[in-house]
């Protein structure tokens, strides 16, 4: 019977963990989080590139003009 117990605790702090955890990366959210869009190929005027949302895409953000 103190296994049972034991064995709740386990699930109990298992399922805890997962709870956080994203449920899968995905790259256009990584882009859309740093406040970007995705363009396919190049940035279009007046954006800037900042990195890649996946294969041939690229994520841009507008360029703030001082």
């Amino acid at each position: 019977m103190r296994i049972l117990y034991l064995l709740l605790v386990v699930l109990f702090v298992v399922v805890q963990g997962v709870a956080g955890q994203p449920k899968s990366y995905s790259p256009i959210r990584a882009c859309r989080l740093r406040g970007g869009t995705c363009f396919a190929r190049l940035c279009r005027q007046p954006y800037q590139r900042i990195g890649s949302c996946a294969g041939r895409l690229s994520c841009c953000v507008r360029r703030r003009w001082n």
